[in-house]
């Protein structure tokens, strides 16, 4: 496994990975400790309701969303923020085709291949 990417992301270099039905993935760099990861939603799709030993922090960059975080719901915006501490539950649904950028820390050592 690859360490760390490098210091600079250009997304035209760099592939998306589907991950669900109207879900799909592109990681923009990690190191040990770190990793930002977007992820690219259509309008009713749903990212399950999951747990984690990892933090995150998830940043509304377009689109619209149900965000469920430790079994309280709220609808976010663009330039609103979840955050998920450690083995909390937590998923969305998207009510309007949008964008998040995910934080993790430690990195996800799972969506890399």
């Amino acid at each position: 496994m690859k360490i760390e990417s490098g210091a600079f992301f250009i997304e035209s270099d760099n592939e998306w990975e589907v991950v669900g039905e109207g879900v799909k993935r592109q990681i923009t760099g990690y190191n040990t400790t770190l990793m930002m990861v977007k992820v690219a939603f259509e309008k009713g799709s749903i990212g399950a309701v999951h747990q984690h030993f990892h933090s995150q922090a998830s940043f509304v960059a377009s689109g619209q969303f149900e965000v469920t975080v430790d079994g309280v719901a709220k609808i976010l915006r663009a330039g609103d923020t979840f955050f998920a501490v450690p083995n909390v539950w937590h998923g969305v649904v998207c009510l309007e085709a949008g964008m998040l950028i995910d934080a993790f820390s430690p990195i996800r050592e799972d969506f890399l291949k």
